[in-house]
C-alpha cells in the first residue's frame, strides 16, 4: 500500500503551531489526484514500490545445524559446537525483498505494450491480500559456549538490528487515485483497506539448549527488544463515496463518511523535531543516527519475549523438530505521538477547475480540517510480535566413514552425509496467518563442506529453489544461501529474493 506517502504526507506539526502544513498537503493531494483525476503512471509505481510488509521465512538455515544461527530459528536445534563466535556485524547478515500478486516485470517488460496499459492490468490484477516485502537483519555479536563437562547444556547469546514492515494493498485506493471517480460513481472505498506497521529495533537475547536424553533436546531463548522507531496503522474506518446530484451548481458530491483513521508512532516525534529545528545547524542526518543509536542501547521503548524450540530423535535416522519464535510484546511509552482523524465531510467541487499545479482553496483547507478532527496524544500503547513457527522432519543416511581416520568428530558418533526431508512455516499477520512448506536435501561433499538444497511453495510462488553452502577453513566458518534460483537470469520477474551470508568461528 501506498502507507509511506500516506503517512509523511497526513502526519501533522503539533496544533499550537497553527494549522498543519502537512495536512494541508495531504488535502492538496487529495484535491489533485483523487478527486474526479486521473494521475500519471508514476503515481501508481509509487504506490507499488512504497508498500511494504514482513516475512521470516529462513527455509534454508532452518535445521541447518552446522552453523550457530541455527539457535536462533530452534533453541533446541542439535548441533556440536564445544565455543562459537560470531564476526562482529558479519556473522550473520540478512535481506528479503518480495511482492505478492505481481512482479516489477509486469510493469517494465521491454515489449509493444503502452506501459500505462501495463499499470492497468497490474492494478486489475492485484487484490486487497496482495503486498510486497522487505526485511533486513544484521546480526550485531553472537557468541556460544559448552557449559560443562557432560556436553548437555550449551548457551548462546548475542544483538541483533531488525527491521520489518508490513501494508497491505489498498485496492481501493489505488484505483481511485489511477482511475479516478468518474467511472465509480455511488462506488465505496473503504478506509479500512490502509494497514501499515513499519519497527525498527535492537535485539539482545541469551539461551540455553539442553539435551536431556538421548532422544530430547530442548531450548530457551529470551529476548530483550529495544525499539528505535515504530509506526502502526491498521484499525482504520469510514468510506469515502461520490455520489451523482441534480444541483444547478454541481453534479457531484464526494462523501467523506464515519472517518476513523488513528496512526500511532514511537521514534517519529524526536527526529521529526530534529529537523523542524531551524536554530540548529548542525548535521541532522548525524543527529538522527545518534537518536537511533541512543534508543537501540536500552534507551528506546522496551519488550520481553521469548523462543521455544525442541528437537526429538525418533531414532539415530530420524529428527522432528519444532520452535516458537518471538512470543512476546513490546511496551511503546516514550517519544509517542498518537494521530487520530475523525469527522465526516461532503465536498461538492470548487467553482474553478484546479489544476495539477495550483493551490487548494483557504476556504477549502479550512473546511476540511474542521471538519475531520485531528486529534494528537502521547497515550502509551503495547504491540504484539510477529509469532513465527517452524517444524520439519528428516531422514539421514550414509554415515560418514574413513579407512584412514575416525577423527572428523573426536570421541562421537560420525555424522551422516545425505539427509531429506521436509519444513513448514507460519507467521501470524494482522489479516490471517501465512504459510509456507518446503522439501528439503542436505549433503556434505566432505567434512568442512555441507550444501542443502531446498524447493519451497508459499503465497510468492510454487517454484521456489533455494541453496545454502558452508565451509570450515580451520576454525572460520563461513556460509551463504540464496532463493528463487530460478529467476536469477531475469531478476525483475523474481516475486521474491531472499539472501543471507555469515562468518563464524567455531570450534
Amino acid at each position: 500500500m501506498n502507507f509511506s506517502l500516506f503517512l509523511c504526507n497526513i502526519l501533522p506539526r503539533r496544533k499550537e503551531k497553527g494549522k498543519s502544513p502537512a495536512f494541508r498537503n495531504f488535502v492538496k493531494l487529495s484535491s489533485k489526484e483523487v478527486i474526479g483525476k486521473k494521475v500519471t503512471s508514476t503515481a501508481l509505481i509509487l504506490i507499488l514500490c512504497y508498500s511494504v510488509m514482513y516475512s521470516q521465512n529462513k527455509e534454508m538455515l532452518y535445521d541447518f545445524t552446522d552453523i550457530p544461527q541455527s539457535l536462533l530459528l530452534n533453541p533446541g536445534a542439535d548441533t556440536n559446537f564445544n565455543y562459537h563466535i560470531g564476526i562482529p556485524l558479519l556473522s550473520h547478515v540478512n535481506l528479503n525483498i518480495g511482492i505478492k500478486g505481481a512482479s516489477l516485470f509486469d510493469v517494465f517488460s521491454e515489449d509493444e505494450d503502452n506501459i500505462n496499459d501495463k499499470i492497468a492490468h497490474t492494478l486489475n490484477k492485484l487484490t486487497n491480500n496482495d503486498y510486497l516485502t522487505i526485511t533486513q537483519q544484521l546480526e550485531v555479536f553472537n557468541f556460544g559456549w559448552k557449559a560443562n563437562k557432560r556436553n548437555d547444556i550449551y548457551f548462546s547469546g548475542g544483538i541483533y538490528q531488525e527491521f520489518d514492515a508490513i501494508g497491505y494493498f489498498p485496492k481501493d485506493f489505488a484505483v481511485l487515485a489511477y482511475q479516478g471517480n468518474q467511472d465509480y460513481v455511488n462506488e465505496i472505498f473503504r478506509f479500512s483497506k490502509l494497514r501499515g506497521n513499519a519497527e525498527l529495533m535492537m535485539v539482545y537475547h541469551f539461551g540455553l539448549t539442553k539435551k536431556v536424553n538421548k532422544k530430547l533436546i530442548l531450548g530457551l531463548r529470551a529476548k530483550l527488544y529495544s525499539s528505535m522507531f515504530h509506526v502502526r496503522s491498521n484499525k482504520n474506518k469510514g468510506f469515502f463515496t461520490t455520489l451523482e446530484v441534480s444541483d444547478a451548481n454541481n453534479i457531484y458530491q464526494h462523501i467523506i463518511s464515519n472517518a476513523d483513521i488513528t496512526i500511532k508512532t514511537s521514534g517519529y516525534a524526536s527526529l521529526k523535531e530534529i529537523y523542524e529545528n531551524e536554530e540548529d545547524d548542525g548535521d541532522k542526518i548525524d543527529e538522527s543516527i545518534n537518536s537511533l543509536v541512543g534508543k537501540s542501547l536500552l534507551g528506546g521503548n522496551l519488550g520481553f519475549g521469548i523462543d521455544l524450540g525442541g528437537t526429538f530423535k525418533v531414532n539415530n535416522r530420524t529428527n522432528i523438530t519444532a520452535s516458537l519464535n518471538d512470543l512476546g510484546l513490546v511496551f511503546y511509552n516514550k517519544d509517542i505521538e498518537t494521530y487520530q482523524i475523525r469527522g465526516n465531510y461532503v465536498f461538492e467541487g470548487f467553482d474553478t477547475p484546479i489544476q495539477f499545479s495550483g493551490q487548494a482553496p483557504q476556504n477549502f483547507l479550512d473546511e476540511l480540517e474542521e471538519a475531520t478532527s485531528i486529534d494528537e496524544n502521547s497515550d502509551p500503547y503495547i504491540v504484539m510480535r510477529p509469532l513465527k513457527l517452524n517444524s520439519s522432519i528428516r531422514y539421514s543416511f550414509n554415515r560418514y566413514k574413513n579407512d584412514n581416520c575416525d577423527c572428523f568428530i573426536k570421541g562421537k558418533q560420525l555424522p551422516f552425509m545425505d539427509s531429506f526431508g521436509a519444513q513448514v512455516f507460519m507467521q501470524f499477520r494482522p489479516k490471517r496467518p501465512q504459510f509456507a512448506g518446503s522439501l528439503f536435501y542436505l549433503k556434505r561433499f566432505f567434512p568442512f563442506l555441507r550444501t542443502k538444497l531446498t524447493y519451497t511453495i508459499d503465497e510468492y510462488s510454487y517454484y521456489n529453489v533455494g541453496f545454502v553452502i558452508s565451509a570450515d577453513i580451520n576454525k572460520i566458518n563461513f556460509y551463504i544461501s540464496a532463493n528463487n534460483l530460478l529467476d536469477y537470469n531475469n531478476i525483475v520477474k523474481a516475486r521474491n529474493i531472499s539472501m543471507q551470508l555469515g562468518f563464524n568461528v567455531i570450534m
